[in-house]
């Protein structure tokens, strides 16, 4: 049976992860409280923020704003885009 989660960022019972995606305390924060749906949109706007404004995570700066936007994505506050990215026509 697959184990729910009330989800942080879409406010529903949804199926939640496997495992906790990072260790520590904000791991089990994400593993108790984000569903699968959640991170895997985070992942996929993870990606177009490094690659639509050329991040760095060798770079300590590129890192700690990427954090700081998977926290505002997952609890559902306003986060940053990828200026000038359009998406493709389905």
């Amino acid at each position: 049976m697959t184990r729910t989660v009330m989800c942080r960022k879409y406010k529903e019972e949804l199926p939640g992860l496997e495992r906790a995606p990072y260790p520590g305390a904000k791991g089990e924060d994400i593993f108790n409280h984000v569903s699968q749906k959640a991170w895997a949109d985070w992942q996929k706007h993870q990606t177009l923020l490094i690659n639509e404004r050329r991040l760095n995570m060798m770079n300590a700066e590129d890192r700690k704003f990427l954090q700081t936007e998977m926290d505002k994505f997952l609890s559902g506050a306003d986060y940053a885009q990828a200026e000038g990215y359009v998406a493709p026509e389905k």
